[in-house]
């Protein structure tokens, strides 16, 4: 499994233990490039000849998220998050409820919403998710195949 990152110093730098497990979780969701459920983590790690139980999976991924290392998204329809390294960019998702693919989105059509909210509430926001579902370009035009 390669590595782009030195994911141990990181660690290090968040105060975290520099394990194997919390290093290999982070590599396979960066590897993988877009987010990815607990379980396809845990399968890409056995592929990988990584031993590891799929609760020590969710215990890292817990970890990881806490200390904002990597992020969690809950815009799949059966209750599974998704995860990502966080890289500390504000984005957003469109999820294909088919194809079941995540698109990310750069740029934020709410800032100026969330400033109109600030002045009117006196709230201090800190931040956002905007996540939307739907068919994306491929599963519409194969619906209209059928």
């Amino acid at each position: 499994m390669e590595k782009s990152k030195d994911y141990g110093e990181i660690l290090k730098n968040k105060k975290m233990r520099n394990t194997k497990h919390r290093k290999s979780v982070i590599e396979i969701i960066e590897l993988n490039g877009q987010p990815i459920t607990a379980e396809e983590i845990f399968l890409k790690l056995k592929g990988h000849n990584v031993t590891i139980s799929l609760s020590t999976v969710y215990r890292v991924l817990e970890a990881l998220t806490s200390n904002g290392l990597i992020s969690k998204s809950s815009v799949t329809d059966d209750n599974k998050n998704l995860f990502e390294i966080n890289s500390l960019e504000h984005k957003h998702h469109l999820f294909c409820v088919k194809c079941r693919k995540l698109f990310s989105v750069n740029g934020c059509p709410l800032e100026d919403y969330e400033k109109d909210l600030e002045n009117k509430f006196g709230f201090e926001i800190e931040g956002h998710k905007l996540e939307m579902y739907g068919r994306c370009e491929c599963c519409k035009r194969n619906d209209k195949n059928i």
